[in-house]
């Protein structure tokens, strides 16, 4: 386990850049940027090991890269706000070049995606809870600020889920990335105008999902429908929507259980997932593993870390998912003729397995 501990932070090492942005995979074409979601959780978990200087380096790529998207976010702050109807492409992307810039390639991408933006806000938080350091918390206020006003003006737009899908729904998911972003914001910042105002819009958001979200107690995938889905672990841990030992999180863990557990243990996204066959992923599954940490279930969690290392390649790396039990086995092929095979190593896969081994071990350098 701490070989394989050790060879994740040689990945996570290996796959940032100068700028300090942290590719999603290196060995995967249309991987090859830097999303929001993934370098925070993999900031997240270079913090957990000792490597907080890595850490730095990735939040003040994500502030240069924001200070060269403020023009577009404030115009689309000043149209919504003036009720013009805006279009995807108005919306801040998604992932970005390694560079801090928006992708030129011809192929489009599912950009508009709100979750990265409370997730980078939430890692930044740990970040200074863990390494107090009041020169980055004030080089980077800009670009909190920014980002706590683009989420509190949009939280309430359907926008792609974290897998880049359903963009004409709400996600609870999503909702509970931002809330956990919001909520760190004002922490950092308690008395600035702008992260109180984010504050309001938190608990308004809380409310939300409460009367909108929940399907006989437990949380959905989407507004309006019924089915479950592995990222709402995160309104649990790490973003606390609602409490982790809470009726509606354990509804919700219980629900992901039963319905998204495969036989080996491995956890999938959702029960009608396709893409590539729908697989069980890794980074779920340690996941789930972090959550039974939180809720006191230790043998569990171990389980869950067991199993993902059991995944990984002879050299170490981790895919983004494996094929023990497809759920839809006729959609694989096409995925891999389109893209080549599942992505290896994932970065976030790497990332969660450290979160996970450091909740269950203690952080600390390896």
């Amino acid at each position: 386990m701490r070989e394989l501990a050790h060879h994740s932070r040689e990945v996570l090492q290996a796959g940032q850049a100068e700028t300090g942005a942290l590719i999603a995979s290196p060995a995967f074409t249309v991987y090859r940027y830097c999303w929001l979601r993934d370098g925070a959780f993999c900031a997240h978990a270079l913090d957990r090991i000792g490597q907080s200087g890595q850490a730095v380096a990735f939040f003040r790529w994500v502030g240069r890269t924001l200070a060269g998207q403020e023009a577009k976010a404030e115009s689309a702050l000043t149209r919504f706000a003036t009720g013009e109807k805006l279009s995807a492409a108005d919306f801040l992307n998604t992932r970005f070049t390694l560079e801090g810039t928006e992708e030129t390639g011809e192929e489009e991408w599912w950009n508009f995606q709100l979750d990265g933006y409370g997730t980078w806000l939430w890692a930044f938080g740990e970040h200074l809870r863990r390494a107090p350091n009041e020169k980055l918390r004030e080089e980077l206020r800009p670009a909190v600020e920014l980002t706590v006003r683009y989420l509190s003006a949009f939280w309430r737009l359907p926008n792609y889920d974290c897998w880049e899908e359903n963009v004409d729904d709400v996600h609870p998911a999503t909702l509970a990335a931002i809330y956990g972003g919001l909520v760190a914001a004002v922490k950092l910042y308690p008395s600035n105008p702008v992260c109180l105002e984010g504050k309001k819009q938190a608990n308004a958001l809380r409310r939300f999902v409460r009367a909108n979200g929940l399907l006989e107690g437990s949380l959905v995938k989407s507004l309006g429908r019924e089915d479950v889905d592995a990222s709402l672990l995160g309104a649990g841990v790490p973003y606390g929507l609602f409490p982790p030992r809470g009726k509606i999180m354990l509804k919700t863990l219980d629900r992901i259980a039963k319905e998204l557990v495969a036989p080996d243990g491995g956890v999938y996204r959702y029960r009608k997932d396709v893409y590539f066959g729908g697989g069980e992923w890794l980074l779920l599954t340690a996941w789930l593993g972090w959550y039974y940490t939180q809720a006191g279930q230790r043998e569990k969690a171990l389980d869950c870390l067991h199993w993902v290392a059991r995944q990984a390649r002879p050299n170490g790396d981790m895919p983004e998912q494996v094929t023990n039990y497809l759920l839809a086995p006729e959609h694989r092929q096409p995925w891999e003729e389109k893209w080549g095979l599942s992505a290896s190593p994932l970065l976030w896969s790497h990332a969660m397995y450290l979160v996970l081994y450091t909740n269950l071990f203690g952080e600390g350098r390896l």
